[in-house]
């Protein structure tokens, strides 16, 4: 592995801390690795009780090796085109353009993910499509330089896969043996098709009380694409979609997703 190796996990309000925090804590554990935690204007980001500060001007960074993007609300930071002019500036530096759990979707809507699989939260995944990615079930999915994990605590997964790359897999196995990472959870319950509707009920209640509102965030991702609203330097020449839901899983089929018929992101497309 290279010396020197500069992974930059761009914050925003509203991010939720644990997608970046498993990823960094493996991230740490490797040698010549700089972590840069930034935010635009190098503004303190807060989640609960907790705050990050300082960090570093998102704006100053020249340059990283590899691109993490955390997860989060979506809408507000989609529509702040400082924080989404670095996000393009930085991929298109990048060995490796990453993301964790929604933060997949801010890279599709960044236009980096057209033509590409990749991973979200289950709740979000299908949003990909709006922006011309392919949804993927993978808790952790590569798809070229691009590397993107499932919800929340697929960050730690998503963290020794990317590790494995960088330093090789005796390594990875290393720091997940010093993590403990030997996940056994007390329920099978982080999908929604292995709960009953008594918790699919709760989910909504519980969302609501983190001030995370699924239905909203999807309404409003569903407008942007429409209407191309996100900040970009070609916004508005893009894109006539139409979006229909194909038939529910068959034994036997692949995943029912939302078809988008024609979808054309003019901001730069991911890298080989």
């Amino acid at each position: 592995m290279a010396s020197n190796l500069e992974i930059v996990f761009p914050l925003y309000p509203g991010v939720s801390f644990l997608d970046f925090m498993g990823p960094q804590a493996v991230f740490g554990m490797l040698p010549g690795v700089r972590q840069i935690f930034a935010s635009v204007g190098g503004q303190p980001i807060r989640e609960g009780a907790l705050t990050l500060d300082p960090l570093t001007r998102l704006e100053d960074v020249e340059r990283c090796d590899v691109l993490c993007v955390p997860g989060g609300p979506m809408v507000n930071v989609v529509r702040d085109r400082v924080f989404m002019d670095a996000i393009r500036r930085l991929a298109s530096t990048a060995r490796f353009v990453t993301s964790v759990c929604t933060g997949s979707v801010i890279l599709g809507a960044a236009g980096l993910l057209e033509g590409r699989r990749a991973a979200s939260h289950w709740a979000a995944r299908e949003q990909l499509s709006l922006f011309g990615a392919i949804p993927d079930e993978g808790r952790v999915v590569r798809d070229g330089h691009l590397l993107t994990g499932g919800g929340v605590t697929a960050g730690i997964d998503f963290g020794l896969t990317l590790a494995a790359e960088l330093a090789g897999p005796v390594v990875a196995q290393s720091i997940q043996l010093l993590l403990e990472y030997a996940p056994a959870p007390p329920f099978d319950a982080g999908r929604p098709e292995a709960v009953s509707q008594e918790v699919l009920a709760q989910l909504a209640t519980l969302s609501t009380a983190v001030g995370f509102d699924m239905a909203a965030e999807t309404a409003a991702l569903q407008q942007l694409g429409a209407s191309s609203a996100w900040p970009g330097p070609d916004a508005g020449r893009c894109c006539a979609m139409d979006v229909r839901p194909l038939p529910r899983k068959q034994p036997g089929t692949s995943t029912g997703r939302a078809r988008v018929q024609r979808v054309r992101i003019p901001h730069g497309r991911a890298k080989a």
